[in-house]
């Protein structure tokens, strides 16, 4: 939810606007960042646990719950033996892309940087906002599914099993590697406080419509409107 008492735009640590020139890759959140819902809770509201996971969701973003990764295995225990349909049910008619999502992720990739998606969500949700938004390198949790339904758990993948905090700031540090770039030529976006070690590793670090922590803590606090006034200071 919006803070309308706050004021849209707020900067602190420099003064705008910067040159996009100097950025090489954009790093972002998915959750409440590109898209309007937190799927893990709207995955809970399919088993009739939305309020109990959601409040897990709230204090693990606010910073309250330090360890994510516990925090997550928490909320995934509680979606265990929910049919995998109710995946399908929230791509097609829950997730919806927050107000200037495209348009930023345009704007940056026709500049030239590279778009990296990195988010404690899951990849079936993440390889669709990738494709739609021409993500090059993605990194997310992978739902352990069984007889078509889930069993609570991840399946472990080559870089590990949770995409956490500090996982996110590896993954900038790894796709900075790649491009020959370093992590102070990033733009990392986020909301909640598993986004602040990557934020704090970037250049440029935004907060989109975000808690109090990430909002103190960012370069860019987004409060009010759509990702695409990130543009207003990058020219």
């Amino acid at each position: 939810m919006q803070d309308l008492t706050l004021p849209a735009l707020v900067t602190q640590g420099f003064t705008p606007p910067l040159s996009l020139a100097e950025f090489k890759l954009a790093a972002f959140d998915m959750d409440s960042t590109l898209i309007t819902i937190e799927c893990i809770d709207e995955i809970a509201d399919a088993a009739g646990r939305k309020a109990e996971v959601a409040a897990i969701t709230e204090a693990a973003m606010r910073g309250e719950i330090t360890d994510f990764k516990d925090s997550l295995r928490r909320r995934l225990a509680l979606l265990q033996g929910v049919p995998a349909t109710a995946l399908d049910g929230v791509l097609n008619d829950r997730l919806r892309f927050n107000p200037g999502a495209r348009e930023l992720c345009a704007a940056l990739k026709a500049a030239g940087l590279k778009l990296v998606l990195v988010s404690g969500g899951f990849t079936f949700f993440t390889r669709y906002v990738a494709a739609q938004l021409g993500m090059d390198y993605v990194r997310s949790n992978e739902l352990e599914i069984v007889d078509d339904a889930l069993t609570g758990r991840l399946i472990p993948q080559p870089w590990g099993e949770i995409c956490d905090g500090a996982e996110k700031r590896r993954m900038l540090q790894e796709c900075c590697d790649k491009i020959g770039c370093t992590p102070k030529q990033a733009i990392a976006v986020g909301d909640g406080a598993n986004d602040l070690l990557m934020m704090g590793e970037a250049g440029l670090s935004v907060a989109f419509h975000a808690k109090p922590k990430v909002r103190e803590q960012a370069m860019v606090a987004i409060n009010s409107g759509g990702l695409e006034q990130l543009l207003q200071i990058l020219r």
